[in-house]
């Protein structure tokens, strides 16, 4: 027990006590809590020798006497376990909870101990203990008063708001009049990995995460904000005053920051996607509707991983959205009529208009049959152009700048369509040879269990570079390298769809191209099968003449690549933090366009190859040829104007944008303006046998648009890998069909989709695998 040395005065015993520990004044005023008795006495008396003004409360007096005269500190005796009813008592009442809180015990067992802390006791002091150590302790103990944790204002583990005070702030800006706020946002930040992280290194990884956001957050944020955090480990983040708009390039700029960075939680290195959701305050009628509807929006976020802010929508809460009955009749209708639809825009309605034109004495149509000439003419030159800059392309470096680094393929798969081919795809993968680690991730979404994947999980035991990754949830090609591109482990990925084989080698003749400053390099994809039919064949040329002739011409033309969806090799860090867009139904080129806004180099290297699948019905080839037209549209509509002026590109490379995603829609619709022109010139002739069909500058334009298609054929079969050039009557065949036939069908494709994309029908209409679809090798 605690003693003071024996004396025959009490009074001086105290007094000599006190000068032998250095206490010559009072240390503060004690609440002594025990049973009274001989152990009880002597506590007190070696309290009053330490310096200490004492006083006593029985365990069940403490409450009363914490409300009487609140003690600086409080010493309690365990006397069979007393001690844990007595802490119990002093922190179950609201004027004990801060008040530090030391317990005198004669137990040796560590169980006992642990539960006297874990009931609030901030120290225990065996009685075995001199004088002396329970003054310093006590002394410690007044100079750090403990806090509990949702007592504090910051959290002192992470220095951020603790959930209870991050609500009081953002209920007092909610309570700001509407006129002083001016607005204001409440943010929530998730992490998709959160649970992969959790069932890996510990509950800890949430506090960690939390922190590692935050110091992100705090130097590219304002110094109004204010950052909390939850339990769950989501970042909070108050923006006070910010107009919905500032608050969203700000979140998108932390969101790209955070997946653009490595952090170390837990010891160990790992990438984080920052799930961001958001909702404005002026929508909000307190605090808890504020946090509700962030979180709502974080597992939308969470759902695509594609780094962009998600704003609170009632739908995300369960309320189904508000569909006007009209729509939703009258978008099936014209659907259905818009062939008819295109006729009467890009035919009738020009015919109609140059007709009253020219009853007002102006003469429309000629100029427009000039106009018309001119783009003809001009489409021809371009190709002939792209052709002879393919001649030219830049030649693939002959070595590596630095050593061959890890390196990852992610093969991202929709297994219900690609069941038949997938195991194929993946043991060619396994079979490629590389310097260095080559993992294989595939990244796949099913809406139900399937036989394969039982089969694809006897090959990942059998070989452990094969990682299989079902993404819950998905149901896009974006979201599933979303979901990959955190969890690869190599310095660069290939992309690939589920019916490539890359050749042998790929990967290091990749390497080559980034080793050397690029940022990412585009492939050539080659038709595997081509015997299966006339469309596959009819695709199989049409690629030689996009990979092998337009893309490595233009890429040399205008100083840019593109970046095609598949056997396309990124750096990670890039493609980390671009991320594809799910709401794009070209997600390739929509990627490409943000990241070449960022300075990124894009290459093309046709002698990078892998070879896929044709569709193999008109059908099939139609589906898939109207999501690309769209999906081409919806990228130009968002990025052509944004590019053109921005100062991230040359006018060099300004030019080919404009080539590239301006010209290729007018094209579709100018060409069918020879219909129109046609008709008005014979109407003002009198008659269509009235026309003078040998006009030479018409004569001259046909000759030369036609010419354009024979000189890409022939570019094409010069430039096209050994395998196909052998078949000079596929080429001979995509000739004619492209002069007379496939020319029209893909400005039809074009006309359509912006029809589609008018009426927003974005259906995704995935192109039928084949079981057994050979070609030539």
């Amino acid at each position: 027990m605690l003693t003071s040395p024996q004396s025959s005065s009490p009074d001086t015993s105290l007094d000599l006590l006190g000068t032998r520990l250095g206490l010559s004044q009072t240390q503060g005023h004690v609440l002594a809590v025990g049973v009274p008795g001989p152990r009880l006495e002597e506590l007190i008396r070696t309290l009053l020798a330490t310096g200490h003004e004492v006083g006593h409360a029985a365990p069940g007096e403490v409450g009363v006497r914490l409300r009487q005269a609140p003690p600086d500190a409080i010493v309690a005796l365990d006397d069979e376990r007393g001690g844990l009813d007595a802490v119990r008592q002093v922190r179950a009442d609201p004027a004990g909870r801060a008040v530090p809180l030391l317990v005198v015990t004669g137990v040796t067992q560590a169980a006992d101990v642990v539960d006297l802390l874990r009931a609030g006791a901030d120290d225990c002091v065996p009685e075995t203990s001199a004088p002396a150590e329970l003054a310093a302790r006590i002394e410690a103990k007044l100079r750090r008063v403990p806090v509990p944790v949702e007592n504090l204002l910051l959290d002192p583990r992470t220095g951020l708001y603790s959930s209870p005070h991050f609500l009081d702030e953002l209920g007092r800006e909610l309570k700001r009049p509407e006129a002083g706020r001016r607005g204001g946002v409440m943010a929530m930040v998730g992490v998709a990995e959160m649970g992969a992280l959790e069932s890996r290194l510990g509950p800890r990884v949430r506090r960690e995460v939390a922190e590692r956001l935050a110091v992100v957050a705090e130097r590219l944020g304002s110094p109004c904000d204010r950052l909390g955090w939850d339990d769950d480990g989501h970042l909070l983040i108050l923006m006070p005053g910010v107009d919905d708009e500032t608050a969203r390039r700000s979140l998108r700029k932390f969101a790209k920051t955070v997946a653009a960075t490595r952090f170390v939680v837990a010891d160990e290195n790992v990438r984080l996607t920052p799930a961001v959701g958001w909702t404005p305050l002026s929508a909000c009628a307190d605090h808890t509707q504020a946090v509700q509807r962030a979180r709502d929006a974080v597992g939308e976020s969470i759902r695509h991983r594609d780094l962009r802010p998600v704003m609170y929508a009632p739908w995300m809460h369960g309320v189904p959205r508000r569909r006007h009955a009209r729509a939703g009749l009258l978008r099936p209708a014209l659907s259905a009529l818009s062939p008819v639809l295109v006729l009467l825009i890009g035919v009738g309605v020009p015919f109609v208009f140059y007709q009253q034109m020219y009853e007002l004495g102006w003469d429309v149509g000629s100029v427009v049959y000039w106009v018309v000439v001119s783009g003809l003419l001009l489409s021809a030159l371009l190709i002939v152009v792209e052709c002879l800059f393919s001649l030219d392309a830049r030649p693939r470096p002959q070595a590596p700048a630095r050593p061959y680094p890890p390196a990852s393929a992610v093969i991202a798969a929709y297994l219900p369509n690609e069941a038949a081919t997938i195991v194929d795809t993946v043991e060619s993968f396994l079979r490629l040879g590389y310097p260095n680690d080559l993992e294989i991730v595939l990244a796949y979404n099913t809406p139900h269990p399937l036989p394969v994947e039982d089969t694809l999980r006897e090959i990942a035991l059998r070989d452990p570079r094969l990682v299989l990754l079902p993404v819950p949830g998905s149901t896009s090609k974006a979201q599933n390298i979303n979901a990959a591109v955190t969890r690869v482990r190599g310095e660069f990925v290939g992309i690939f769809d589920a019916d490539h084989h890359p050749a042998p080698g790929a990967f290091q003749q990749a390497w080559h191209w980034l080793s050397h400053g690029y940022d990412v390099v585009q492939g050539h994809c080659v038709i595997r099968n081509g015997d299966s039919s006339w469309v596959a064949r009819l695709v199989g040329v049409e690629f030689e003449a996009i990979y092998a002739v337009s893309h490595p011409g233009r890429t040399r033309l205008y100083g840019f690549g593109v970046f095609g969806g598949s056997n396309g090799f990124w750096r990670t860090d890039l493609l980390a933090r671009t991320r594809m867009h799910g709401s794009m139904l070209t997600e390739d080129i929509d990627s490409t366009m943000r990241a070449l806004a960022e300075g990124a180099r894009i290459g093309m290297d046709r002698t990078l190859i892998s070879r896929e699948l044709a569709p193999t019905t008109l059908t099939a080839l139609w589906n898939q040829r109207s999501r690309w037209a769209q999906g081409w549209l919806q990228v130009s509509l968002k990025h052509l104007w944004r590019s053109l002026r921005s100062p991230a590109f040359t006018l060099r490379q300004k030019a080919g944008l404009f080539v590239l995603l301006g010209w290729r829609e007018v094209q579709p619709w100018l060409t069918l303006q020879i219909l129109p022109v046609l008709l008005y010139s014979g109407w003002r002739a009198g008659g269509v046998d009235e026309l003078d069909w040998a006009v030479p500058v018409c004569l001259l334009a046909l000759v030369l648009t036609m010419s354009a298609g024979v000189v890409q054929a022939l570019f094409a079969w010069r430039l096209a890998v050994p395998e196909l050039r052998r078949r000079r009557g596929w080429f001979w065949r995509y000739l004619l069909a492209s002069s007379f036939f496939y020319s029209h069908f893909k400005n039809m494709v074009a006309r359509q989709a912006c029809l589609k994309e008018a009426l927003r029908d974005r259906q995704w209409r995935v192109t039928p695998r084949a079981a057994k679809e050979g070609g030539p090798r």
